[in-house]
């Protein structure tokens, strides 16, 4: 009932048979045979291609839960195989967004490429709610994240600790009178703001001034709610934005005020046409952890990984 699972599965994640075909190295007639034969075992459609856009029938979504059962086992068991080579093979997959994924896991991945040649390492840049998806489904070993991600489901190996800062564009007169609270990427890589003895900025101060968000469901937005909340600040949104660093950019070209991690700061180059401020607000400090699905068994490079960072 489940053989050609692996093409069904290539094309829902891409929703078009003509993507999957490429991904899969098959032509569009060979992938569309195999997924009506599929269709034909089990008696139902897994796909309603009536519009333009396919999308799963109720019974599809179904099958791919299954899929993704069947998938984690074959997973689980192809890691146990992996770790009586010694981690002489195997591979692991990583994901973050594209931060994490450009700044924070490149020198890491490298150290431990380094140490194990033999490891294929996946790296896989989505948004948070991507990663998730992957995560819980199994084709992602770990997820390094700012999130709080529910313990219930997923357990977690801290990385680093990192604060919230505004990220102000140096051209904005309001800066003319926060100069006492005015930090730069210098201050920030030197762990300036850090220092009880530097005063977090009064928020209220900003009011009037534009702010580039995240959408709602980001943790960095959900942070910035409520620190503007309790600042008593209603802030004037120009662009809801999906990741922290398209916002931080934007805000490097003076388009609006950014909320931005010391994480991003300190990776990133210097840039002078932006000041930073101090946050006063516990939900200004975070976690960064990476995260693995609870109850899953976890491959002995895996593990590994976890232990050299």
């Amino acid at each position: 009932m489940f053989q050609g699972m692996h093409y069904v599965y290539e094309v829902y994640k891409e929703m078009s048979f003509s993507k999957a075909a490429r991904n899969l190295f098959i032509s569009q007639p060979s992938l569309s045979a195999a997924v009506k034969k599929a269709e034909k075992q089990i008696g139902f459609p897994i796909f309603d291609r009536s519009s333009n856009h396919i999308q799963l029938t109720e019974l599809g979504k179904e099958y791919i839960r299954s899929i993704e059962i069947i998938m984690d086992v074959e997973t689980g068991f192809q890691n146990y195989i992996n770790d009586m080579k010694e981690l002489k093979s195997g591979t692991i997959a990583i994901g973050g967004t594209n931060l994490f994924a450009s700044y924070v896991l490149p020198p890491l991945l490298s150290r431990f490429t380094e140490q194990y040649p033999q490891v294929q390492v996946d790296l896989v840049e989505a948004t948070t709610s991507q990663l998730t998806d992957r995560l819980f489904s199994g084709s992602l070993d770990l997820l390094i994240d700012n999130k709080n991600m529910d313990p219930a489901v997923y357990q977690k190996s801290f990385f680093c600790e990192e604060h919230l800062l505004l990220a102000v564009p140096i051209r904005l007169a309001v800066n003319e009178k926060m100069k006492n609270y005015a930090l730069t990427a210098s201050d920030i890589r030197e762990n300036r703001h850090l220092n009880s003895r530097i005063p977090p900025v009064p928020l209220e101060n900003f009011q009037n001034e534009s702010f580039l968000l995240l959408k709602s469901g980001n943790d960095t937005r959900s942070r910035a709610d409520r620190i503007c909340h309790n600042a008593h600040v209603l802030p004037k949104i120009k662009l809801e934005l999906d990741q922290q660093i398209t916002a931080y950019n934007l805000s490097r070209y003076g388009m609006g005020i950014s909320f931005c991690s010391d994480t991003l700061v300190r990776h990133v180059p210097d840039d002078e046409g932006l000041v930073y401020y101090k946050l006063d607000h516990k939900d200004a400090l975070r976690e960064v952890n990476f995260y693995y699905k609870r109850g899953r068994y976890m491959p002995r490079v895996v593990s590994t990984f976890l232990e050299m960072i």
